[in-house]
């Protein structure tokens, strides 16, 4: 998220009443976890000038950094593919060469990669991914507003532009978003209607309805096995199935990130294993 001062971001949603960084609500309150997902329709003009106006408030100095740091699309592309399995369990000091942080607010902390703040500026790895793969982590909520969230199959290089993520590279599954309300799983827009989601329900007794709990290990399985079906699986249990009738794929699809808006959380024992 690019910085803005409160006035200029009054104003904006003042005039535009398009400022929704929580997310759409959910229409019926049920938990939804399998559907086709038919391609986005492009964001209602509000939307579209909310984000200009909110990019021409930015930081110049910001945006110059951020550019000169990280690498184009065109060179995380000529970065080597996964061709065998690949882990990484953050054992050390510095985040490395494999990986390309969008800002500063992700650090190795203990042995694992973690941020606070990042507002939708990830950490890709810059390993690319096979179109089908099998993607394991460990994902650790440090308070009660839960949000884990992990990209899949993005382009390995950008991150949100504007106060609301819509403009993504990739599927999102989200682990306790909007203060630990929501369970989801996007394409290409964390806020888009076609979404998946689930609502969290503190009295229900299907686990899948809990709350993220702070200081709890998730453990986080994403396949794709036949090319277009993404499947979410924490701790075992089937989150989300979500068949692409377009799948992301190919150049400008083929990378890993973590990712986070404001809570502060933590990453380890990734492992990909080519399917």
């Amino acid at each position: 998220m690019l910085g803005r001062s409160p006035s200029v971001l009054l104003a904006v949603c003042a005039a535009l009443s398009a400022c929704v960084p929580e997310g759409p609500p959910t229409s019926n309150g049920s938990a939804k976890g399998t559907a086709a997902a038919a391609p986005p329709t492009a964001p209602p003009p509000a939307v579209r000038a909310t984000a200009a106006v909110a990019a021409a408030s930015a930081s110049a100095a910001s945006s110059a950094t951020d550019a000169a740091a990280s690498p184009t699309v065109a060179a995380v592309a000529a970065r080597p593919p996964i061709t065998a399995v690949w882990e990484d369990t953050f054992d050390r000091a510095e985040i490395g060469p494999d990986w390309n942080v969008l800002g500063p607010a992700w650090k190795i902390q203990s042995g694992r990669l973690c941020a606070r703040g990042a507002r939708n500026k990830g950490a890709w790895l810059l390993r690319r991914l096979p179109v089908n793969a099998r993607i394991e982590f460990d994902a650790f909520a440090e308070s009660s507003d839960g949000d884990l969230k992990v990209e899949l199959w993005g382009d390995g290089a950008t991150g949100a532009t504007a106060q609301s993520y819509t403009n993504a590279t990739s599927y999102i599954a989200i682990l306790g978003g909007w203060k630990n309300t929501k369970h989801v799983l996007a394409r290409l827009n964390e806020h888009g209607e076609d979404r998946l989601e689930i609502d969290v329900d503190p009295h229900s007794d299907d686990e899948r309805m809990r709350a993220v709990s702070p200081g709890q290990a998730y453990h986080f399985k994403v396949e794709r096995a036949d090319g277009k079906t993404v499947q979410v699986s924490v701790n075992g249990a089937v989150y989300f199935d979500l068949v692409d009738k377009e799948p992301l794929a190919g150049p400008g699809h083929e990378h890993l990130g973590f990712n986070d808006w404001d809570a502060p959380v933590c990453f380890d024992n990734l492992k990909v294993t080519p399917l």
